[in-house]
């Protein structure tokens, strides 16, 4: 194993709940209607600004998506926690010479925000947002994209990540993928594609890594 790629929300950071309630915020004062949790998990994959634009009615989209980001940001602090654990694990990775990525459908704007609230900046060898692709999740175009900049094969890499399209990203990418369920909000509680694992803490993972499980 060279290079670990994660997904960002739900699995490297407890962010669900603000993108919940950014989005339920947006649409309410914007379509004046009031989204549940699992409708808006359903428009999961393009990044918040074309959640946005594919689904909000209301012609005033881009003051729509100004207005999200100052949601975003606004309560950023107070809904999402500094996780240790998962710090430690990237640290650990990069002690061990191990690259590590994101991979997200996650705007690079609302990444950027939590990059920088949750002190991960400069952390990771790529970056790859929904801004940055065509086809987003469940299509493997951003994975296969982050492994060629970091210039790792295929077989040398693992992808995690805590919803059905990271899981299918994974899989037609041809990488080994793990599903995750170790912070307190992710996406899927039971993914249709069957990932090569399926992780329910992060000493799963360590403990799995040490005895060089996954090389």
């Amino acid at each position: 194993m060279k290079a670990v790629v994660f997904d960002f929300d739900g699995t490297l950071a407890n962010t669900l709940p603000i993108c919940f309630y950014a989005f339920q915020t947006v649409f309410k004062e914007f379509d004046n209607r009031d989204l549940t949790t699992n409708e808006i998990t359903e428009m999961f994959g393009p990044s918040e600004t074309g959640i946005i634009l594919n689904n909000l009615s209301n012609p005033n989209k881009e003051d729509a998506i100004e207005y999200f980001y100052k949601k975003y940001s606004e309560l950023h602090k107070s809904l999402v926690v500094d996780n240790p654990e998962i710090l430690e694990l990237l640290k650990s990775l990069k002690e061990a010479e191990i690259k590590i990525g994101i991979f997200t459908g996650k705007a690079k704007r609302s990444l950027d925000i939590s990059l920088k609230a949750l002190n991960l900046e400069g952390l990771f060898d790529v970056i790859i947002t929904g801004d940055d692709v065509i086809k987003p999740k469940p299509n493997p175009e951003g994975l296969l994209k982050a492994l060629s900049l970091l210039e790792i094969e295929n077989s040398e890499a693992i992808y995690i990540g805590d919803s059905d399209a990271d899981i299918v990203a994974g899989v037609q990418a041809n990488v080994y993928t793990i599903g995750v369920q170790w912070l307190p909000e992710y996406q899927t509680s039971a993914f249709c594609e069957q990932p090569d694992a399926i992780l329910k803490s992060v000493k799963e993972f360590n403990s799995s890594f040490k005895v060089g499980a996954y090389e």
